[in-house]
């Protein structure tokens, strides 16, 4: 009789330690919402010092004083603040993915062969560096001439198959079978990607892309403009921060192994030429886009997804920049 009453104390006990329990996380989530509200509301002060992507025209169209942020947990929650719903297009976010699926496709003796695993301080589309390198392969996957070496080598046989197989890929990242392309921003990057362009043919001389520009141009621009929110991105964003490993499913949707070489590339060239300060200031893995995204992995911990269209001169969200710095100093995110 006596251990029965022990158990059910120790059921009772342990059932009021779980409701404590759960009332304090949810009070946590409720009061850090809060938090990553004013974090928003003081990282817009720096919006009028930035300037939307027109040279893209369909990127022009963008409210430069949008801004939003997502942050996901292995454990499915997901806290915000701002124009969550609002969709933008991944850009140079997209190197990242595209530079995982062809390391998983590849390896790596292949895919460091035709680029390399330097950072660079020179704009992420200039073509410079290429001139006074031996042999003319990119310095790496994160700056343009690098990103279309490495979409060149996603496998199929022609764009649209190969479109297909990157969108099969983040949409298992996201878990959401509908994301999609802008196919107005596509069309709008494939008729201006002149320097893009220019690249290519450098490459193209040196033998480092071997396949027609123009079929390269129409892969690499509808690349850049498959679209999500920041809750999506937020998600791709953990499984990074989770070496790869989707908590919801249990899989390994990336190897351990290729998602720390991604997230090392983040760290290192995934903010274009801010990358060094970037990393003293704020110090994660994060890749970002012209479009004003801003994809963040903090290991082992959660996922980021940022949205704010007005950019720094290096090409950065400005108010997204701003708003991770504020979270880095507030919550000790650095990894260093």
């Amino acid at each position: 009789m006596y251990c029965y009453l022990h158990y059910i104390g120790l059921l009772a006990y342990n059932c009021q330690t779980t409701r404590i329990y759960y009332e304090m996380v949810m009070n946590m989530a409720c009061r850090t919402k809060k938090e990553l509200k004013e974090l928003v509301k003081e990282a817009r002060k720096c919006i009028a010092h930035g300037k939307v992507a027109d040279y893209i025209p369909a990127l022009g169209k963008a409210n430069p004083k949008d801004l939003a942020i997502a942050i996901q947990y292995p454990d499915g929650k997901c806290i915000s603040a701002g124009d969550i719903e609002r969709k933008i297009t991944l850009q140079s976010i997209s190197k990242v993915i595209s530079l995982a699926l062809v390391l998983m496709d590849r390896g790596t003796d292949e895919v460091f062969g035709k680029v390399g695993m330097e950072p660079t301080g020179d704009p992420f589309n200039s073509i410079a560096k290429l001139e006074t390198m031996t042999p003319a392969k990119p310095l790496n996957p994160m700056i343009n001439a690098g990103a279309l070496v490495v979409t060149q080598m996603i496998r199929g046989d022609h764009v649209e198959e190969r479109t297909h197989r990157l969108l099969s890929f983040i949409r298992e990242l996201t878990n959401n079978s509908f994301i999609g392309i802008n196919e107005e921003a596509a069309r709008s990057e494939f008729e201006t990607s002149q320097l893009n362009r220019a690249l290519c043919y450098f490459l193209k001389h040196h033998k480092i892309i071997e396949e027609d520009v123009e079929t390269l141009m129409d892969l690499y621009t509808r690349q850049c403009a498959i679209e999500m929110n920041c809750l999506e991105l937020a998600r791709m964003g953990m499984i990074f921060a989770m070496n790869g490993l989707d908590p919801d499913s249990g899989k390994q949707i990336i190897p351990e192994n290729i998602a720390r070489i991604c997230k090392t590339f983040m760290v290192t060239c995934g903010m274009y030429n801010a990358s060094g300060e970037f990393a003293i200031k704020i110090g994660i893995p994060a890749k970002s886009g012209v479009s004003g995204g801003i994809m963040g992995a903090v290991p082992q911990k959660f996922g980021i997804g940022i949205f704010g269209p007005a950019l720094d001169q290096k090409g950065n969200s400005i108010a997204g920049m701003k708003l991770l710095e504020l979270l880095s100093e507030t919550y000790q995110l650095s990894m260093f």
